[in-house]
C-alpha cells in the first residue's frame, strides 16, 4: 500500500474521505491519501494507467526487434520503455535518474511487466541498460516503429475525448524546437541566432487538442525548412490514414519556401503559412498602404486583400493574402502577407487570417513542451560508432520525452471523463 501525504489546502484534508484506489495494473496496489507520508511519486500510477490504456507499449512489444539473447534478457524492452516514459512525465528527466530510483518499491511496482509482489524482488533496469535501449530503438529496423507509438498516443487521446468518435478536420502546425547541447556530439552545431551548441528538431502539434504527433531531429545547423518537403506529408498521410480526418498544415515563414509547398499542392494537401517580406512583396503591397482619408478611429482598423503573387523560385502564382493594419501613435502602415491553397469561396481572405492567428495556441502548446519536460538529448557519443548512430538514438530520446508529454495529456482526458 502507498500512502500520499494530503495537501492542507483540499477539501479532503477538511473532514471529507477519499475513497483508495487500486490500479489495473496490479490488484495487489492500494494507493490511499494519509497523514503519513510514503511516497511523493504516486502519481506514477496514475500515468501508468493512462499509458497501458492506449495500449502504445503493447504495441511497440509486438513490433520492435530485439537483437538480445533471449535467454540473456533481465529486462523487456517494454518494461524499459516504460521505465523511461514515466520518469520523464514525472519530471526525473535524466538516465542516471533511474539509479537514484532503482530500489524505490514505488517505480519497481509502477515499470514493471509482472503483477502481484513480484517485482518487488526484481532490479530495476541501470542507467546503461536504458542508454543501450536507446540505441536498439535508434536502429533502422525499429526508428520507425517507435514514430508510429507516438502516433498511436495521439489518436487513442483523439477518440478519448469524444467517446470514439474521430475528428473530421485536423489542423497541423509545424514549429522548430531547438534543443541546447552540453559537449560536440554527433551532429550538433553553434547556432549564432542562440549563441549556443543546439539540435535542431521539427515538432508537429495538433492545434485543436495540443496533441504532440511527431518529432525530428536535425543537426543544429539545419535551414528551417530543411527536410520538411518529404517529413511533413509523410505525417499528414499517416495522420490521415489513422483517423480518417483530413488534414491542413499551418507553417510560418521558415517553411514557405517553394519546395516545401509544392510537395504539400502534389499532395492536394490544403496549407496556410507566413511570407517573410521582401522587395518584391513590398511592391506589390505598396498601392494598398495608402491611410484612409479623415481621422483614423480611436479602434486601430484593419483591412485585408486577396492578390496572386509570383516569387521568382515559384513555377506559378499562388493565391496570397494581404492584411494591412493601424497601429497607435504609428502614422504608416504595417503590412504582412499570408499564403495558401485553401480555396476562396469557402475561404475569404478573413477567414484566412483568423485561422492563422490561432496557430498561437500552438505556440503555447510548445512552451507547455519546454516547460513540463525540460527536453534535453545526450551529452556522449559513447556507445555510437558514426553521427548517424547519435543522431539516431538522440531522436528517440526527443520522441519518448514527446511520449511523456502525450501520456501526461492524456491523463488530463480521462480524469476529465471521470468527473
Amino acid at each position: 500500500m502507498f500512502r500520499q501525504e494530503p495537501d492542507p489546502r483540499e477539501p479532503s484534508a477538511m473532514g471529507e474521505s477519499v475513497s483508495p484506489w487500486i490500479p489495473s495494473c496490479n490488484g495487489s496496489i492500494r494507493v490511499e491519501l494519509d497523514g503519513q507520508r510514503t511516497t511523493s511519486d504516486s502519481g506514477a500510477l496514475l500515468l501508468r494507467e493512462a499509458l497501458d490504456s492506449s495500449g502504445v507499449i503493447e504495441a511497440l512489444d509486438d513490433n520492435l526487434v530485439d537483437p538480445r539473447h533471449p535467454l540473456r534478457i533481465r529486462h523487456s524492452l517494454a518494461s524499459q520503455i516504460r521505465t523511461l516514459v514515466l520518469q520523464r512525465a514525472m519530471g526525473w528527466i535524466d538516465l542516471s535518474d533511474t539509479d537514484t530510483l532503482r530500489r524505490d518499491p514505488l517505480w519497481q511496482l509502477a515499470c514493471s511487466d509482472a503483477r502481484g509482489l513480484t517485482p518487488l524482488a526484481q532490479d530495476r533496469p541501470s542507467q546503461a541498460t536504458l542508454s543501450r535501449l536507446l540505441t536498439c530503438l535508434g536502429r533502422n529496423d525499429n526508428i520507425d516503429a517507435v514514430h508510429e507509438g507516438l502516433l498511436r498516443l495521439v489518436v487513442w487521446r483523439l477518440t478519448a475525448l469524444k467517446n470514439g468518435e474521430r475528428p473530421k478536420q485536423l489542423t497541423l502546425d509545424i514549429d522548430g524546437l531547438p534543443i541546447e547541447v552540453h559537449g560536440h556530439q554527433g551532429g550538433s552545431a553553434y547556432h549564432g541566432l542562440y549563441g549556443t551548441r543546439i539540435y535542431s528538431p521539427l515538432v508537429a502539434s495538433l492545434a485543436e487538442t495540443g496533441d504532440m504527433v511527431g518529432g525530428l531531429l536535425r543537426e543544429g545547423n539545419a535551414g528551417p525548412a530543411e527536410n520538411a518537403d518529404t517529413w511533413i506529408p509523410h505525417l499528414v498521410k499517416r495522420l490521415n490514414e489513422s483517423t480518417g480526418a483530413q488534414v491542413r498544415v499551418r507553417i510560418d515563414a521558415g517553411f514557405t519556401d517553394n519546395d516545401t509547398l509544392e510537395a504539400l499542392e502534389t499532395r492536394d494537401i490544403e496549407y496556410l503559412g507566413r511570407l517573410r517580406s521582401h522587395k518584391g512583396l513590398q511592391t506589390l503591397a505598396a498601392p494598398y498602404l495608402k491611410r484612409p482619408r479623415g481621422r483614423p478611429p480611436e479602434q486601430p482598423r484593419e483591412w485585408c486583400y486577396d492578390l496572386e503573387y509570383q516569387a521568382g523560385s515559384w513555377p506559378a502564382p499562388r493565391r496570397v493574402v494581404l492584411v494591412v493594419q493601424e497601429r497607435p501613435d504609428d502614422l504608416l502602415l504595417h503590412a504582412f502577407f499570408l499564403v495558401t491553397n485553401l480555396g476562396k469561396f469557402d475561404w475569404p481572405p478573413e477567414k484566412v487570417l483568423a485561422l492563422y492567428r490561432k496557430r498561437g495556441s500552438a505556440e503555447a502548446h510548445m512552451g507547455e513542451v519546454k516547460s513540463a519536460l525540460d527536453v534535453h538529448l545526450s551529452s556522449t557519443d559513447r556507445g555510437a560508432s558514426t553521427v548517424q548512430d547519435v543522431m539516431a538514438r538522440n531522436e528517440v530520446s526527443l520522441l519518448l520525452s514527446l511520449y511523456a508529454y502525450q501520456v501526461l495529456h492524456g491523463l488530463r482526458c480521462l480524469l476529465v471523463r471521470q468527473t
